[in-house]
């Protein structure tokens, strides 16, 4: 009986690829105990979004440094924004990794688990210190900017009573003289008023009705004193660049889009990666 025993005694982890889960000789019920190390979860992905914000501040430094309000001088506009991108990606791929990798390492160690158990489970520790990480930088930046822009509405009410918007400049290129300045007692600023409404209106529709056309054009006219047809003319000419220009902004958001989906895409994947090897390291297993 004694050597029929030993004959089907437990393979030591050297002798096999695969470790089987077997039975606790202690009693311990593994259902009992939580599959997930919040601590170290929470941990790392605090880590994670310091790092993130450090290396947030860090490129956005130098991509300030390397720009300039001068024509020829600095960077251009393609360079910084490839710049942006591939250092966006860099950026989550050093915080995501390091804040997986100490997630792995600070885990529980699990006992009497099968080593894809093991797998499976660094891996989950690692995708939720990416998402951990991800709100709580979200959650930041998202404060820090809605308190910038608050100060600066405020500033910007107590400097002037005038209300500044993105449609102020082509209210103003509607109504530019025409060699003549303008009579000075007529209300400048409700005239613009009116014609940044109709054109927020028109650029949201995408296009410009022959009502706000032919009324646009006689404000024109009376303004500038340009005849009915060179009025017709800018009006449609202004009204073409605004809707140019929110074409262009919105093409600009969307790639940008794009660009963040994927660097958080690889940023999670960086995490639960770095989350294996942190675990391994932490258990000295063979990953099969």
């Amino acid at each position: 009986m004694a050597q029929a025993a030993a004959a089907h005694s437990y393979p030591s982890p050297q002798s096999s690829q695969v470790q089987t889960r077997y039975p606790d000789p202690s009693g311990h019920n593994e259902a009992h105990s939580s599959g997930v190390s919040w601590a170290a979860v929470f941990a790392g992905a605090f880590l994670a979004a310091a790092l993130s914000l450090i290396l947030l501040a860090l490129g956005a430094g130098i991509g300030l440094s390397s720009i300039s309000p001068w024509a020829g001088v600095g960077a251009s506009a393609t360079a910084v924004g490839r710049g942006a991108i591939l250092w966006m990606i860099l950026m989550e791929i050093i915080s995501s990794a390091i804040g997986g990798y100490v997630a792995g390492r600070l885990r529980t160690k699990w006992v009497h688990v099968h080593t894809d158990e093991v797998y499976f489970r660094d891996t989950a520790h690692g995708f939720l210190t990416w998402a951990v990480a991800l709100v709580l930088t979200a959650g930041f930046l998202g404060a820090a900017a809605t308190r910038m822009l608050g100060e600066a509405r405020n500033e910007a009410g107590a400097a002037t009573s005038r209300t500044v918007d993105a449609n102020a400049y082509y209210a103003d290129a509607f109504l530019r003289a025409a060699g003549t300045t303008p009579d000075a007692t007529v209300n400048g600023t409700a005239v613009r008023e009116e014609v940044g409404v109709i054109l927020a209106n028109d650029l949201r529709r995408g296009t410009l009705p022959d009502y706000d056309s032919a009324y646009l054009a006689q404000v024109v006219s009376v303004r500038t004193g340009l005849s009915q047809a060179d009025a017709q003319a800018r009006v449609t000419q202004v009204f073409d660049q605004a809707r140019q220009a929110a074409d262009t902004a919105r093409k600009a958001v969307a790639h940008s889009l794009y660009w963040l989906f994927l660097a958080l895409l690889i940023g999670a994947f960086g995490a639960s990666f770095a989350a294996t090897l942190g675990g391994r390291e932490r258990d000295r297993v063979v990953v099969v």
